[in-house]
């Protein structure tokens, strides 16, 4: 992913009003990230746990969505969930149910659609292995790395896709 600007994630978000997308608390450190290593930047909110963000390079531009914790979701501790972007197996709280409200109308009226995420968002890390699972040596994948990262993001545009049917 290229480097990208505060106006540029501001601008993104299709599932939010301009004012709700002006007050997202964007992640610290914005220049610092490793750009060359991730398909998509996503991030929790410091001030608002049950709230993540998700901003991905889609055509020609940027599609950012707002992400929520459903509430009353029990999480098991002891189970091993997996991540439905990534595939990276995570165990206990690893793994969190996120809901991003549908773009345009349908949104509005309380539509939303969902997936299991890694909880911190780093999918693109743990495909290529800059970051390990606490599962990491018990169940390695033998597929390769960019094929990793091809079924990353086409997991991830189905998951768009689905915010962006609205």
């Amino acid at each position: 992913m290229d480097p990208v600007g505060e106006k540029a994630i501001r601008a993104s978000f299709v599932n939010c009003s301009k004012g709700e997308a002006s007050r997202i608390n964007l992640p610290v450190g914005l220049a610092g990230l490793p750009w060359e290593d991730l398909d998509f930047l996503g991030w929790r909110d410091p001030g608002a746990p049950d709230r993540s963000y998700l901003v991905a390079p889609r055509g020609d531009g940027l599609v950012g969505v707002t992400l929520r914790v459903p509430q009353g979701v029990r999480r098991s501790f002891t189970k091993t969930t997996v991540c439905s972007v990534c595939m990276t197996g995570h165990p206990g709280s690893g793994v969190s149910l996120l809901a991003a409200r549908r773009a345009g109308p349908s949104g509005r009226q309380g539509n939303t659609v969902g997936t299991y995420l890694c909880a911190d968002l780093a999918c693109s890390l743990y495909v290529r292995g800059r970051k390990q699972s606490q599962l990491a040596g018990r169940h390695e994948e033998t597929l390769p790395v960019e094929a990793r990262i091809e079924r990353t993001v086409r997991n991830l545009d189905e998951f768009l896709d689905k915010v962006l049917e609205g």
